[in-house]
């Protein structure tokens, strides 16, 4: 038994606690639901400590972490349910599937709540594209999201696209689904009434995915390329995911299930411990009773698969033979696979076959007993030599034209795979600030509101400080939210951080978790999910810490598009920066964590802008007022707007450009730093009134300048006077130029025929 729990990936203390809650040594099926259900994927073990600081509630939340999704309360009698998670070990090891299935367990989340899946969002995170494997990495990740997202028929709308060394090994693929349902449909994960059936729906189950995520994403990888994990990777089905979305649908809404919930990670050893946990009640489980797509498999691993599109229905009896045949109609397989049984019994989880009990285990203690762990944490041994390595004083002086078109990408590759107008529902799709939805589909109450949604990241930043980075990236998403006109209601996170035994990752982690929860305090947000994502490490290897944050926006009135960050054809319009040009007044601009020195001089270290969260919230009002009067159907000031963010001004105004094709005169830059900071709060708009617009941001207390006009065909920045009282010209290049350096960038290194740039934007995928 020894050796048996340790390859299960069970420590001697941790069979020694099962043996301990048994009162007797646990047989190999026992130890097998154990040892998935107390995996550090499934049970948080090593971070659960840290995200109860986490703020959790709000007037809006209906439900918080712990479910399979959280939903809030969108008003006009309309929820919305929102998840992330991650899935990428076994995205590393078969992209296609592993990525596919992310989707369809993100799905399947979400429609477990009652709400239908309306839009999908990604964030990929790669080593090197001009390296052959990310390369085979990246084509079939995008593939695989691609093929499972547009045949099911959900859009996907967004997203992120990060290159970088460290995840060269380790590859992330994290995933976000939103849906909407009517208040009324809403259902929970929880077994109860005595006698009620579990109903299994869906696919049969194979050996696909055996341990899945909740084995592959708790130990990193070694040097060896780990093709023995290979079947533990799911194989998905979207047509089979599309039946079963329509089937639960229509069952929730004839009231013929009074519980569901997914089988995601650990297959029906967790959703049959985690239902009959919430329910406080016990359940016997037939394993012979389920349906198998594979002969002489084991009791424990048909209880552990994690094949997929498959739903664990609590039905009562009274209503079988209803719910078979609502089945039936979709072709959906429902099968009786076990009995909720008396709460007096401690909540017994039973397996059972040919009339013997096969395990017998307290279903708490599977769902949430797992052993929390405090781990050992500690800051870098040379964090104050690393934060003493600050690029913001530099005197390394380039070619800022050519620094520039650097750092533009055009992610459109990617995103040009995706079907984002499935629903007719998009707004605002990929390559904006924010995605936005207008709040229809089928069942929903009428409404005019909109919803928004932004992924944001930036593991550069959070390698130089992790509890100020995930401050800033918040801080961020708020913003790139207020651009389409929205404000933000809630937060889900995806954690994702090397190996916790180590105790610097530990560090970040916790430190993370207190930024987190300090920025959305101050911005009065509630996190109402979430996935961690441990053991991303190759050969001893870590990532960087990377939090990635998906943020719900509300419109109040949508009427009309946004105006986008397109500059509008003609000349003479004002560009205006809403926000700060420094830090303080005659300090220097902060160039620490910056796309100019992390990925244009390799400088990796020193310390980040500060950020001041009352200022940045009058920033984020002003914003998001001026865009609703146009959305609302008004005429309002901004011709266009973009936040100020990766790559600083620069990369905005030429982002802003290409998206119009049109150029511009800015003056009085100081020089690179300030051209290529990513100081926060700040937000480019462009309108034919900046009177009136610089009157606005004085009645907000938001700083404003004029920085420039529109017009011509060339992107004009001049420097700063300096003590010769002339100017010196940073930036001197048409516009055509600029589209071709963005749309290029990519299919180069990819070695992929690029894109022609296009009205669609030039933000993220």
């Amino acid at each position: 038994m020894t050796d048996l729990h340790r390859a299960l990936g069970l420590t001697d203390d941790e069979l020694a606690r099962i043996v301990e809650i048994l009162g007797r040594e646990p047989n190999h099926l026992e130890l097998a639901l154990y040892a998935v259900m107390w995996s550090e994927h499934c049970s948080y073990k090593s971070s659960r400590l840290h995200l109860r600081r986490l703020p959790t509630t709000g007037d809006r939340v209906l439900v918080g972490p712990g479910e399979n999704a959280g939903v809030i309360d969108a008003g006009d009698g309309i929820a919305i349910a929102i998840r992330i998670e991650s899935h990428n070990h076994p995205s590393a090891i078969e992209p296609h599937q592993g990525a596919a299935t992310g989707v369809g367990g993100i799905l399947r989340d979400i429609f477990t709540m009652g709400a239908r899946p309306l839009a999908v969002m990604d964030s990929l995170f790669f080593g090197p594209p001009d390296d052959a494997r990310q390369q085979w990495l990246l084509e079939g990740v995008v593939g695989g999201i691609s093929a499972y997202g547009n045949s099911v028929g959900v859009p996907t709308v967004g997203g992120e696209l990060t290159f970088d060394p460290c995840y060269a090994g380790n590859p992330l693929v994290n995933v976000l689904c939103l849906g909407a349902l009517p208040i009324e449909r809403l259902v929970l994960g929880a077994a109860s009434g005595t006698g009620n059936l579990a109903v299994l729906l869906g696919s049969a189950t194979g050996r696909d995915g055996i341990g899945g995520v909740s084995v592959l994403a708790s130990a990193g990888f070694s040097d060896e390329r780990d093709d023995a994990k290979r079947p533990s990777v799911q194989v998905g089905d979207p047509y089979e995911e599309k039946r079963l979305i329509e089937a639960c649908l229509a069952l929730l809404d004839a009231g013929l299930v009074v519980g569901i919930q997914d089988l995601g990670g650990a297959g029906l050893a967790c959703a049959t411990s985690e239902t009959a946990a919430r329910g406080g009640v016990g359940m016997d489980v037939d394993v012979t009773a389920i349906p198998r797509r594979e002969p002489g498999m084991a009791p424990f691993e048909v209880m552990t698969s994690e094949s997929q599109e498959r739903m664990l229905a609590i039905v009562r009896p009274a209503d079988l033979d209803d719910v078979e045949a609502m089945c039936g109609r979709w072709e959906v397989r429902a099968t009786v696979v076990g009995e909720v049984t008396d709460p007096g019994a401690v909540g017994r989880l039973r397996v059972v076959g040919d009339d013997e009990i096969l395990a017998d285990v307290p279903a708490a203690s599977l769902a949430d007993g797992a052993p929390l762990y405090d781990r050992p944490r500690a800051a870098p041994h040379d964090l104050d030599e690393r934060r003493a390595d600050d690029p913001t004083e530099t005197e390394a002086r380039g070619d800022c034209a050519a620094e520039l078109s650097s750092l533009l990408v055009d992610p459109s590759w990617v995103y040009h795979q995706y079907d984002h107008q499935l629903f007719l529902n998009t707004v605002v799709g990929p390559g904006a600030d924010a995605a936005l939805l207008r709040l229809a589909g089928p069942g929903l109450p009428p409404s005019e509101r909109g919803v928004a949604v932004t992924t944001d990241s930036a593991p550069r930043w959070c390698a130089i400080d992790p509890r100020r980075g995930v401050g800033l990236v918040l801080a961020e998403s708020c913003l790139n939210l207020a651009c389409v006109g929205a404000r933000a209601v809630a937060v889900v996170n995806c954690l994702n951080f090397g190996n916790p035994e180590h105790p610097e990752v530990m560090w970040q982690l916790s430190e993370t978790v207190d930024g987190l929860a300090e920025a959305c305090r101050a911005f009065d947000l509630p996190v109402i999910g979430g996935n961690v994502s441990l053991y991303n490490e190759s050969a001893g290897r870590d990532i960087d810490p990377t939090p990635v944050l998906g943020v719900l926006g509300l419109v109040e009135r949508l009427r009309r598009q946004p105006p986008g960050m397109r500059l509008p054809e003609g000349d003479g319009m004002a560009i205006v920066l809403l926000g700060a040009r420094a830090a303080l007044a005659g300090a220097p601009h902060p160039l620490g964590g910056s796309r100019w020195a992390v990925e244009g001089r390799g400088r990796r270290h020193g310390t980040l802008a500060p950020l001041d969260f009352t200022a940045h919230a009058r920033v984020v009002d002003l914003v998001a007022s001026l865009v609703a009067e146009t959305v609302s159907g008004g005429d309002g000031l901004l011709a266009a707007v973009h936040d100020v963010s990766g790559g600083g001004l620069g990369v905005a105004l030429a982002e802003m450009a290409v998206a119009g094709g049109v150029g511009a005169r800015v003056t009085a830059v100081d020089g690179h730093a300030e051209l290529f900071s990513e100081l926060p709060s700040r937000a480019l708009v462009v309108t034919a009134q900046p009177e009136a617009m610089l009157a606005r941001a004085a009645a907000a207390g938001v700083p404003a300048s004029v920085l420039g006009e529109t017009g011509g065909d060339r992107l004009v920045i001049d420097g700063m006077a300096r003590a010769t009282d002339e100017s010196e010209t940073l930036v001197d290049v048409a516009v055509a130029d600029l589209a071709a350096s963005w749309s290029g960038a990519l299919p180069k290194r990819l070695d992929a025929p690029p894109a022609a740039a296009s009205a669609a934007g030039a933000g993220g995928a």
